[in-house]
């Protein structure tokens, strides 16, 4: 499909949306379940590409590992491959080959693994060619770069004959996910000791315990159905999101607190979480050098809500799927708003604006985050999106889900 025309429906919302399993978590807990002997049983793993992706390199014997566009199984699968130390050759989409993996192939190296790049330094493709002895067992990485090296890292710690120190240099970005991998590997029976006054993390050489894992809902996926509540003119819209834990291991369940101040109160009970309309509070200001992947969803809201927001935090957005502050910028202004770095690196605002009905269509640029973040758009004005399918990386019933609320026609 080339276009998706969204149109709010002319009825209170008052739904349940089955909410799809996390991604993060899935691709986190194949990576520990492949390295138990025997493995575990895994359950409500995603149907997300990204995981699907994960689990068929995994059990392929195919001497090259095409990840498509997937980063998480591109930086996961380079540390597992090597730890199991089998001869492959990574690679994926273009943007995907843009996309760094320099800092783990160099730690990755520094402990003792032969990897060569088969095209531009410090960037996929690449080919893990020997890891036959442990040369050190120590690394030094930049804690602000992608916290998908730190669990990398983490995961195959245990198996490495001496351990792993990990010393963290600088400040720590996505350090939640970064716990969640923690946690995911203690509960296969792993301990890591992190001293997060010194950013240091110590895995002594242990082994995974068979273990029967059940993957929680998606909190990412939830922004978007918070969106829905929070753009909503109707102040009776209420959803039910299901499958959500109140104390999740997932960081953008920070969506919880940051849309409380934008004009939604979750309830939580015993199949989920509850999403009500309240009134917004003022102004906006908020790091999400914990929650990346939330930016988008929130700068949409501001925006829609002539909201003063302030965004720090997210330097990591340009080496995602897309450069997602470029995306923003180039999209928002299609509805007459400016999203302005106003501190080299730093610091963004969601500038004064008008509210105009875009009168051409919005782009996705190949990153499913861009079409879900902007669809709820459609609760306050009618919209076209282009190159809808993109929700297939981590969402594939989105479309399906979101005809609950608005008239969703695919062409």
């Amino acid at each position: 499909m080339n276009y998706v025309q969204l149109r709010a429906i002319d009825q209170t919302i008052d739904d349940t949306i089955f909410l799809p399993s996390s991604k993060s978590e899935s691709n986190r807990s194949l990576i520990i379940n492949a390295l138990c002997h025997p493995p575990g049983q895994l359950s409500n793993l995603s149907s997300a590409r990204d995981t699907q992706t994960m689990m068929q390199l995994l059990e392929s014997e195919n001497p090259v590992a095409n990840v498509i566009d997937a980063g998480t199984t591109m930086r996961f699968l380079t540390a597992y491959f090597t730890i199991t130390n089998q001869q492959k050759a990574l690679t994926g989409t273009a943007r995907m080959c843009e996309r760094p993996i320099g800092v783990l192939v160099d730690a990755l190296t520094h402990i003792g693994a032969e990897i060569t790049y088969q095209g531009k330094k410090g960037f996929p493709p690449h080919k893990i060619n020997d890891f036959n002895k442990q040369l050190s067992s120590e690394v030094s990485i930049p804690g602000n770069v992608s916290s998908q090296y730190v669990s990398a890292l983490l995961m195959i710690a245990p198996k490495l004959p001496n351990g792993l120190t990990i010393n963290l240099i600088g400040e720590v970005g996505s350090r939640p996910y970064i716990t969640m991998t923690i946690e995911l590997m203690k509960s296969f029976g792993v301990h890591v000791t992190a001293d997060w006054e010194m950013n240091i993390l110590h895995v002594s050489p242990q082994s995974y315990k068979p273990t029967d894992y059940t993957i929680e809902s998606d909190w990412s996926g939830a922004s978007y159905w918070y969106s829905v509540v929070a753009l909503s003119f109707d102040k009776k819209t209420t959803l039910q999101l299901n499958g959500l834990k109140e104390n999740s291991l997932q960081g953008d369940s920070k969506v919880v607190e940051i849309m409380e101040h934008l004009g939604v109160k979750s309830e939580f009970n015993d199949t989920g979480v509850k999403l009500t309309k309240i009134p917004r509070r003022g102004n906006f200001i908020y790091d999400f050098t914990d929650c990346p992947d939330l930016v988008q969803t929130v700068a949409v809201v501001c925006a829609l809500e002539g909201i003063d927001a302030t965004f720090t935090g997210i330097e990591s957005l340009k080496i995602k799927e897309t450069n997602r502050v470029y995306a923003l910028q180039t999209e928002l202004v299609k509805m007459g708003v400016d999203f302005v770095e106003v501190e080299k690196n730093h610091k963004y605002r969601i500038a004064k604006h008008t509210i105009i009905h875009p009168d051409m269509p919005f782009d996705t640029y190949d990153d499913h985050r861009m079409a879900m973040a902007f669809a709820p758009i459609a609760m306050q004005m009618d919209i076209v999106i282009n190159e809808p399918d993109v929700i297939v990386k981590s969402y594939p019933s989105f479309w399906e889900d979101f005809a609950k609320v608005a008239t969703v026609n695919l062409g």
